[in-house]
């Protein structure tokens, strides 16, 4: 038992530690990792959120979490609503920070056991860093390709430009992505990301958390 209970303690503190360094050098993701660790090639390159357009946080915002800026890394009124579904859980209800829990903290893939640990680890994360960190942080480690990572790199990847030049209809592309990178690409408008270039007429101050 205290075996278990020394190993409790250091994984608490490497968590701490990692909360503390996250709030200031670059992360990586699990995903990242994970393709290291079996020799596939990973493009990312990290920039700050001052090098990234605004246009890009406004589109992930619209498309992925409206009330990103008002909540506190968890989206309780959007949590309330998918489980009170009589349908069941057909949609998520994972905010730009549960993301980033899950992306650096966690592993891919559907499972109760891991949405209950992003919750937690979201309000801490948004607590220890704030949203301005948490976009930044975000908008790096997202995939937007095979082993494309961030937004510098997706921006060049698809537009041959760097991610400060991004216009919104780009943006807008880029947003639309995110649910599968995979099968979508943002070399060309589609349907998803013409109605994320509507909802981004409509956040307005939805995005002042993060702007300038």
């Amino acid at each position: 038992m205290k075996i278990v209970g020394r190993i409790l303690v250091l994984c608490v503190a490497a968590f701490a530690l990692s909360l503390v360094l996250g709030r200031f050098v670059p992360v990586v993701s699990t995903l990242m990792l994970g393709r290291w660790v079996t020799f596939q090639p990973v493009t990312r390159d990290w920039v700050p959120l001052s090098a990234i357009s605004p246009t890009l946080a406004r589109a992930v915002i619209a498309s992925e979490d409206q009330r990103f800026c008002s909540h506190w890394g968890v989206d309780f009124v959007e949590l309330q609503a998918v489980l009170e579904d009589e349908d069941g859980p057909g949609r998520g209800a994972s905010t730009i920070t549960m993301q980033v829990a899950k992306n650096i903290y966690l592993w891919p893939g559907r499972s109760y056991i891991r949405k209950g640990l992003e919750i937690p680890l979201a309000l801490l994360i948004d607590l220890a860093w704030g949203k301005t960190r948490v976009m930044e942080v975000y908008l790096n480690v997202a995939e937007w390709g095979d082993g494309l990572f961030g937004a510098e790199a997706a921006a060049q990847h698809y537009f041959r430009k760097s991610a400060l030049s991004l216009t919104a209809r780009e943006a807008a592309r880029l947003a639309s992505v995110l649910p599968n990178p995979i099968l979508r690409d943002a070399a060309r408008a589609s349907a998803a990301s013409r109605r994320v270039l509507e909802r981004m007429g409509g956040v307005g101050g939805l995005t002042d958390c993060v702007a300038g």
